[in-house]
């Protein structure tokens, strides 16, 4: 069963019925803007969200509004909370609790006015970083996991628990340290949108996007991504790194989807019925791939 969740979401918009709510002033404060980088990623989250989906204009974004903003997202966080505990509730009043695996996650966050953005669609940590809780019957309670990790890896994870194989060709891997997998952790993170590519190791992030705007970030020193080190020549082997890493992925990734498409799969030349009458060649081409380390 999947069950989901339309907030918490634009337009923030609380149950008035549910009684849990925020003050704005109980709210930290957004992260603050820094002046010169992604000029042109801020115009275009500002003209995206005059779209009649949201109808409204953050051109000028105060303080308040972000604040109220963030408190009524906090409410709507308050609300799921609850939810979710009556749903494990029930299984647990219907003897189900310790036979059922419960996975909680969200597929994107929300600046919420961090960096002066709102809604989501960058590699700032406000847009990607998500909750991730997994319930295991059977598995020690309060854990808690500083691997790299992917939402994709949520299917690797139910397929493990039940005892099924994950295909090869899946770029999914089950969560460690659940002791599912003998994989080795994730290495890196690679982000892609349509207007933006992201290489992240767990600590260096490089973003690139189609704006042509760059950054580089070293998450443990500057957590807030205040610092942008992509112009720095001090770190231009780590930029040079992160780099040639994120070409490769992005070459990889556009030949595998690719793949069924290619005129000739291989030498057919080898093939015993090669150019005799009713010969065929093979459709969609196979392919070999292994997943990436990453």
């Amino acid at each position: 069963m999947m069950v989901g969740f339309p907030g918490p979401h634009c337009p923030y918009d609380p149950a008035s019925d549910f009684p849990e709510t925020f003050e704005p002033a109980e709210m930290p404060d957004a992260i603050p803007e820094v002046p010169g980088d992604t000029p042109k990623l801020r115009q275009n989250n500002i003209d995206g969200n005059k779209r009649d989906w949201n109808g409204v204009d953050y051109t000028e974004f105060t303080d308040s509004h972000k604040q109220k903003i963030r408190a009524h997202y906090a409410s709507l966080v308050k609300h799921i909370d609850h939810e979710v505990g009556e749903i494990i509730g029930s299984l647990r009043e219907q003897g189900l609790l310790d036979n059922t695996l419960i996975i909680f996650s969200t597929d994107h966050a929300d600046y919420l006015g961090d960096h002066n953005l709102i809604g989501k669609a960058s590699f700032y940590e406000s847009a990607w970083k998500i909750p991730l809780m997994a319930r295991i019957p059977g598995q020690q309670s309060g854990q808690v996991c500083d691997n790299l990790v992917e939402l994709r890896d949520v299917t690797a994870t139910m397929l493990a628990t039940a005892g099924v194989d994950v295909p090869p060709h899946m770029d999914s891997r089950p969560l460690p340290e659940l002791g599912l997998t003998s994989h080795a952790p994730r290495q890196r993170i690679i982000g892609m949108l349509t207007d933006g590519w992201c290489n992240f190791d767990g600590q260096w992030k490089l973003a690139k996007y189609a704006t042509g705007e760059t950054v580089l970030f070293n998450l443990n020193d500057d957590p807030d991504e205040q610092r942008n080190l992509a112009s720095d020549p001090t770190f231009s082997e780590v930029y040079r790194r992160l780099d040639t890493e994120l070409t490769q992925e992005l070459m990889e990734s556009y030949r595998f989807a690719m793949h069924d498409r290619l005129a000739q799969a291989g030498d057919m030349s080898q093939d015993q019925g090669f150019g005799r009458e009713g010969w065929r060649r093979p459709w969609p081409a196979p392919v070999d791939f292994v997943a990436p380390d990453s």
